[in-house]
């Protein structure tokens, strides 16, 4: 035990994490050792100037209860660094410096947002000084991003989450049921003992516009992780081998670094082995691929993100143990994306209801690109923008890749009758007349006339 100056009038139940490490043992002063502590508490006499203990408690069970206090205090501390203690120590063992150099800076940084700023200098100030000592041949100071040897392209880019401000992720309460037991796993890996666990990984596979990529952003956010981006127009190299390679640098990079890598577009990297289209080469990119993946580790996070799910490969899908299905979003999810999305629009139910069923065959991320422009709008003309104004937009992002989809498709370019009457046809008591004419941005008896195919100077 270590023995401290301090205040000797009171324990300090407010010590916490390291701090609490350092007062627990003997307090200089009036008491020169915990037995003399203890002489004086079975004598139930005053000890360091405090007051009498309250009835029914000696000052021997005061003494034991703080203790007690204290000790929770400082376990529930020190279990939420707990994963980054074993991360250290497994890169210590594997003299591994760059993995303990990248994880003793994250907890550090861990140590201060949890108020313990001592502690955080102190293991700073220890990798300072191990930059001035003697390090094995090959080893980087800096965590250096892979690049490609031959044409030197970064394999991986960063994601500066702190700047990035985006809507909130929406999603099914059974895909958030995998995304947070994913989360749970993942802020205690380290702490499960699991025979033959490989790396945690979460494939998500969907159509374009669906949330991956977010979600993937969220993850990292939610674990307090950097986020880093795997460039396939890099890793991805026309020399023989060099392909391999690059998938050897980037899972290397993730091993030693505390963060969440992302595979976007994985199916360029990860296709059948036996597609007859496919060079010999490719195919052994994905063996390579399933090779670094299973001798990555536990401590390793990693999410794959795919268009195209079934031209993955059967191996690969086995080193997934989480995955997630993203698709076009149903009436009730295209409510809360509206909801969500529009907050500062000011739509009304009515309104909301007529966007929802208008919005069919659109993906979260279409629906979140008409609130950007109508915010756009509302900024430029200094007001609220309408129904009418949304309407337009919609008509706009109907049009291009997935126009089988979207029920506005077949209204493009046709006059207000064919449109009142499509949407009267679809929907009559949703579609009212007074609907309508918010729709076209009309008078009710206009929107009942155009309804029934009389022009306008009718």
């Amino acid at each position: 035990m270590v023995a401290v100056a301090g205040d000797n009038t009171r324990w300090p139940e407010a010590a916490n994490g390291a701090e609490g490490c350092r007062s627990i043992a003997v307090y200089t002063g009036s008491v020169d050792s915990i037995e003399q502590y203890y002489g004086a508490a079975s004598d139930n006499r005053p000890v360091w100037g405090t007051p009498n203990p309250p009835p029914g408690r000696t000052r021997l069970s005061e003494l034991d209860y703080r203790l007690t206090i204290w000790h929770n205090r400082f376990m529930n501390s020190a279990d939420r660094f707990i994963n980054e203690l074993f991360r250290i120590v497994n890169g210590a063992l594997r003299l591994d410096i760059d993995k303990v150099r990248n994880y003793t800076a994250f907890l550090a940084d861990k140590l201060e947002k949890d108020g313990d700023t001592a502690s955080a200098q102190r293991l700073r100030r220890m990798l300072e000084e191990s930059d001035h000592q003697l390090r094995p041949a090959g080893t980087a100071f800096a965590r250096a991003l892979p690049v490609d040897n031959d044409s030197g392209f970064p394999l991986i880019e960063r994601v500066n989450l702190k700047t990035l401000t985006e809507p909130p992720v929406v999603l099914t309460q059974d895909q958030w049921d995998t995304v947070n037991e994913f989360l749970s796993i993942a802020k205690s890996y380290a702490q499960a003992d699991v025979q033959d666990a490989s790396s945690l990984s979460l494939l998500m596979y969907g159509p374009p516009g669906t949330g991956k990529s977010r979600l993937a952003r969220h993850v990292a956010k939610e674990l307090g992780l950097d986020l880093y981006v795997a460039r396939l127009d890099g890793l991805i190299s026309s020399f023989l081998g060099s392909t391999s390679k690059n998938i050897r640098a980037l899972f290397d990079f993730a091993a030693k670094s505390p963060c969440v890598l992302f595979l976007d577009e994985f199916d360029a990297i990860a296709k059948l082995r036996g597609d007859s289209q496919e060079l010999g080469e490719l195919k052994r990119v994905v063996n390579s691929f399933i090779q670094n993946l299973d001798t990555l580790g536990t401590q390793s996070i990693i999410i794959a993100a795919t268009n195209h799910h079934e031209l993955l490969d059967s191996a690969i899908w086995r080193r997934f143990g989480y995955r997630l299905a993203l698709d076009f979003p149903a009436p009730e999810m295209r409510r809360k994306m509206w909801e969500q999305f529009s907050r500062d629009l000011q739509f009304s139910e009515r309104e909301l209801d007529l966007l929802v069923d208008l919005s069919e065959g659109f993906s979260g991320s279409d629906i979140n690109e008409v609130c950007v422009r109508l915010q756009r709008r509302r900024i430029t003309k200094q007001q609220l923008p309408e129904l009418k104004d949304a309407f337009q937009v919609l008509q706009n992002m109907a049009i291009g890749e997935g126009e089988e989809r979207r029920f506005l498709s077949v209204l493009r370019g046709k006059d207000q009758h064919f449109i009142a009457t499509a949407l009267r046809e679809r929907n009559a008591k949703l579609y009212s007349n007074a609907a309508l004419a918010d729709v076209f941005g009309v008078s009710k008896a206009t929107a009942f006339r155009r309804s029934k195919g009389v022009k306008a100077n009718g």
